[in-house]
């Protein structure tokens, strides 16, 4: 695989419209299928849903549940389709990660009030790591909008403590049109990191420190889409088209900037 090839693929992704990047992606694997692996697992795009067999409950696919083309429930913690000799998460981390997932539940019924959600754990030399999966969408209508939340830490033992790593992304897409003002689509995504160390008594520990920290990055990453991302949108909106008629918006202007010289007289 050149790395020439991998890295103008990555930039071609950039470039187009973020609400097409998993259609854009397969055309570009179909294109150079030994890129597939280090795309699919470097390319964040817009989760999709299964229903497990076994449980009739919907769970989210992303790479960290996959191998080849399976994926793992973690309601059954089985593959479907089914896979021999698949890496399974050793009983203690799987433990956790249904604790997880119950709680990472609740959360999610108490802030978005729907969706799907879905955790996965898996074991690693000196700790463990995971995955918290989070989808939102509207119905189909004139407005449509989805939100994609994925984040993924890695959990490090240190004697009484232990150290986090957390990336988060979220992946929104916004739609809305009519006659009267035309389409709108507004669509991207946010990734942010932190590290922290915290105290852990037990493996209850984990489910409490990792579920804060998801917790508090989805909180800074929606203010910050809120306050920065949609107020930035806004504001240029506002400055190209206006509903005020331009001569009454030079009328103000004008009185604005004579108010200002006289007070500075």
């Amino acid at each position: 695989m050149s790395s020439d090839q991998f890295d103008s693929a990555l930039d071609l992704l950039r470039r187009l419209p973020p609400h097409s990047t998993a259609a854009n992606l397969n055309r570009i694997c179909a294109l150079a299928p030994d890129l597939t692996e280090e795309l699919l697992s470097s390319v964040d795009q817009p989760l999709q849903t299964r229903q497990c067999k076994k449980t009739k409950r919907d769970y989210l696919l992303c790479d960290y549940n996959r191998d080849g083309d399976s994926y793992r429930s973690p309601w059954s913690n089985e593959f479907y389709p089914e896979v021999e000799d698949a890496e399974m998460p050793s009983e203690r981390v799987r433990k956790m990660e249904v604790r997880m997932g119950e709680a990472v539940e609740v959360y999610r019924e108490l802030y978005y009030e729907g969706g799907v959600s879905s955790v996965y754990f898996w074991d690693l030399d000196d700790g463990f790591a995971g995955v918290v999966l989070l989808k939102k969408t509207t119905p189909k209508s004139n407005s449509e909008g989805g939100w994609d939340s994925i984040h993924v830490f890695e959990a490090i033992d240190r004697a009484r403590n232990a150290h986090y790593k957390l990336t988060s992304t979220v992946i929104l897409r916004l739609s809305t049109g009519n006659e009267a003002l035309g389409d709108m689509d507004l669509s991207g995504n946010m990734t942010r990191q932190v590290e922290q160390d915290m105290p852990v008594q037990d493996d209850g520990s984990h489910i409490v420190n990792v579920g804060k920290l998801v917790e508090d990055m989805e909180l800074k990453m929606r203010n910050l889409l809120q306050e920065v991302y949609f107020g930035k949108a806004k504001d240029i909106v506002g400055d190209l088209r206006s509903v005020q008629p331009l001569t009454e918006a030079n009328k103000e202007k004008a009185s604005h900037q004579e108010m200002i010289n006289s007070m500075k007289r």
